[in-house]
């Protein structure tokens, strides 16, 4: 059975065209999307440190992204789209497939206002402890928080231009949910510290506000 996937796409327009990079991307990049077969959803989020936009694209499966349909979109790009994609910044792209997901009752899920976003990049042999670490003791810790709405995991299959193995997307009714004192104790984990100790333990993190609506499928 196929596995459901994200993809995480980040570009920064310069400001004098902003809004434009805006205009071009509700308007024409996105929906072009989200007429081609296994494209779910997508939303859009702004970074809260900085003037990077974000995109996260619900994909069926990761196999969504080599149809004929989405080829022929790649491939067979617009004027304006060669124009907006040759002048952005801060471009990265990661297509992930999903590990597992937490989400509280009665929440909003997905459509929450903040994203917070954590990448790791876990050597193979200690994946099997990352992985139990991380859905058996922070998970669990985290969620006890009023504003830890959802949590979804994700295997890094494809993307650049870092090196991740895993992606983690947290779901937030506001960022005061990162100074809570769930996510204090969570981080104070005698389990974490231990996977902390070794090198390879660095993660790569970043908080995003939701801007506009969810995208919907018109295929």
């Amino acid at each position: 059975m196929s596995k459901k996937a994200v993809l995480f796409s980040e570009m920064t327009p310069q400001t004098e065209w902003e809004t434009d990079f805006n205009e071009w991307y509700d308007t024409e990049h996105i929906p072009v999307r989200m007429g081609a077969p296994g494209f779910n959803g997508a939303q859009r989020y702004r970074n809260t440190e900085s003037p990077a936009y974000l995109a996260v694209y619900e994909l069926a499966s990761s196999t969504t992204l080599s149809t004929p349909e989405y080829r022929l979109i790649k491939g067979a790009p617009s004027d304006r789209t060669k124009r907006m994609l040759r002048d952005v910044s801060g471009f990265t792209r990661y297509i992930g497939e999903e590990m597992g997901s937490w989400e509280k009752p009665g929440s909003p899920g997905i459509d929450a206002p903040i994203l917070y976003a954590v990448f790791f990049d876990v050597p193979a042999e200690r994946a099997d402890e990352f992985n139990r670490w991380y859905e058996d003791d922070h998970i669990p810790t985290l969620m006890k928080c009023a504003g830890w709405l959802m949590v979804r995991r994700f295997e890094i299959v494809d993307g650049e231009p870092g090196h991740f193995s895993h992606l983690a997307l947290h779901y937030l009714a506001s960022a005061d949910a990162l100074k809570s004192p769930e996510r204090d104790e969570a981080r104070a984990s005698p389990w974490r510290a231990k996977l902390a100790a070794e090198p390879w333990f660095k993660g790569q993190y970043a908080v995003f506000g939701k801007t506009g609506e969810r995208f919907h499928p018109t295929a």
